[in-house]
């Protein structure tokens, strides 16, 4: 008697059968490019813990933009180093710091180009927290108004989104207030939802220059051992009103990628961040892996798992060789 075999192979024979029965399509349109401002002029320095990543003047900074709009990329996301700090953060919402003045300047010579503000004090304040601190608790209500201050002056440099990332109640409904009443109606709010206490940031605070220097953020970035609390995150800031709804970090967390997927129809975007970036970086540098499979691979599971927008320092590398 002949025993049937099912045989799943046939569709993945060749190159042009697995491509056309692919589930899941990776494109230059799917990503958000970090980019970091600082003081100064004629300013390029590699961040040492983030190859291929770079310290930028805003005149660096455009040309930069230049180049990632004519490899498809459709928008960048701006933070940035102040030229002062202040227990309140202040210099966040000074329009002659460098991601106001970078945002308008990148507005102006590549209008096309998306730009994502990030709002938050952290790499503002003098201690590395983010918001206003009442002794060692940072105080959620007074820092609201801060950030109202941050959304407003990105928007009227020309972000098209604002994107909150410090993780106070409340914070969605008093940005989207402040923008509403300022004749901002239409700048999208990309809210850092569901955002983790995480290890994977450790660059980035490098980059940034934004360490706590006492502490740390757990009393207001979730903890990493909870998934039923990003749901409940993600369902306030859509009743605020966020646009886009954000899961950080990536890698670790495509579960609760997953699982914001199945409860939402806005769309998710994920955060590539420092850490996950930075250890492929050197395990590529010390051959171990090979960097272009490895990120490939990464940045389709970020979008199999239900990501439609990935923020990630990957993105001219894979730009240029999806492209």
């Amino acid at each position: 008697m002949f025993n049937k075999i099912i045989r799943p192979r046939r569709l993945r024979i060749s190159e042009n059968m697995r491509a056309l029965v692919r589930e899941t399509t990776l494109s230059v349109k799917d990503f958000v490019y970090p980019i970091f401002v600082v003081p100064g002029s004629n300013v390029r320095e590699e961040i040492q813990s983030m190859p291929n990543c770079y310290h930028l003047s805003v005149e660096n900074a455009v040309e930069l933009a230049k180049k990632i709009s004519a490899l498809g990329i459709p928008a960048v996301e701006i933070f940035g180093l102040p030229e002062y700090k202040d227990e309140i953060g202040s210099s966040a919402w000074d329009m002659t710091s460098p991601v106001q003045r970078a945002i308008s300047a990148i507005k102006k010579a590549v209008p096309e180009l998306l730009i994502v503000g990030d709002v938050c004090l952290c790499q503002y304040t003098s201690h590395g927290h983010c918001g206003k601190l009442c002794g060692s608790y940072v105080d959620n209500d007074e820092t609201l108004k801060l950030l109202q201050k941050v959304a407003l002056s990105q928007a009227q440099a020309g972000a098209d989104i604002v994107a909150p990332s410090d993780m106070m109640d409340g914070r969605v409904a008093a940005i989207r207030a402040a923008l509403d009443e300022n004749n901002f109606a239409n700048v999208v709010i990309m809210s850092y939802a569901v955002k983790y206490s995480s290890g994977f940031y450790g660059p980035f605070r490098d980059a940034a220059d934004s360490a706590p220097q006492f502490g740390d953020r757990k009393q207001y970035q979730m903890d990493f051992a909870n998934s039923r609390e990003a749901l409940r995150e993600v369902e306030l800031d859509l009743a605020e009103g966020a646009d886009i709804i954000m899961v950080k970090p990536a890698l670790a967390y495509l579960d609760i990628v997953s699982r914001v997927r199945e409860k939402i129809n806005q769309p998710v975007a994920v955060y590539n961040v420092s850490g996950e970036y930075a250890m492929v970086k050197a395990a590529a540098q010390n051959g171990w892996i090979d960097e272009r499979r490895i990120v490939l691979e990464s940045l389709t599971a970020m979008k199999r798992a239900g990501a439609d927008i990935i923020i990630t320092y990957h993105a001219l590398d894979a730009a240029n060789w999806i492209n």
